[in-house]
């Protein structure tokens, strides 16, 4: 078994992928389900939620993303704004995340000396919880990139699926089988961003 670092080393963001998955479905539904159930989140809140789209409905995703975007759209950046999004509408599913706001705002009034907090935790929880998605299907040669479409699409989506309203949308995760590498990731100087005190 690799190292856990090995993991972190290796996921990258996969922008180019396919309609099929190397995994049965029982399998795919294992990793998202187990990922959500265990991922830290404040006071153990358990506020994320998940919606996963297959097939059509994957597809459906982002149609509304291309209807959407195109009127925000310069006209000579359109084309390559519409093949990134065909990139990910040929991958297998969408993972969309989201924040339940009602379990935030009970939070909030029962823990009141944590108020302006509990949103910010919010945001750390979720981001956890897309990153052990994120490497986990990286390990499986399952390629994926997190996307943030909303606020844009967030009423077309509430209306198309039937979301809560009070599910606060934060990315979009499409995958599939990888076909496609990015370019090597550059980095910052790492003695620039931590201090060792002891």
């Amino acid at each position: 078994m690799k190292d856990f670092i090995e993991y972190i080393k290796q996921r990258r963001s996969i922008y180019k992928i396919s309609d099929q998955i190397p995994i049965n479905e029982k399998n795919l539904y294992d990793i998202i389900e187990n990922s959500l159930k265990y991922t830290p989140s404040s006071f153990n809140s358990q506020s994320s939620r998940i919606v996963l789209l297959q097939g059509k409905e994957h597809k459906k995703l982002w149609d509304i993303v291309i209807k959407n975007i195109r009127p925000l759209t310069d006209k000579e950046n359109i084309l390559g704004v519409e093949e990134k999004i065909s990139n990910f509408s040929n991958g297998y599913g969408t993972i969309l995340f989201y924040e339940d706001q009602n379990t935030i705002q009970n939070l909030q009034k029962k823990y009141e000396k944590y108020n302006k907090e509990f949103p910010n935790w919010s945001m750390q929880t979720t981001g956890i919880l897309q990153f052990i998605i994120w490497t986990a299907l990286y390990d499986l040669n399952i390629g994926a990139s997190i996307q943030h479409y909303n606020p844009i699409i967030d009423n077309d989506v509430e209306k198309t699926w039937s979301i809560s309203p009070k599910w606060k949308l934060t990315a979009q995760m499409p995958f599939g089988t990888i076909i496609g590498q990015t370019n090597e990731k550059s980095f910052l100087p790492i003695k620039s961003r931590i201090k060792y005190i002891k």
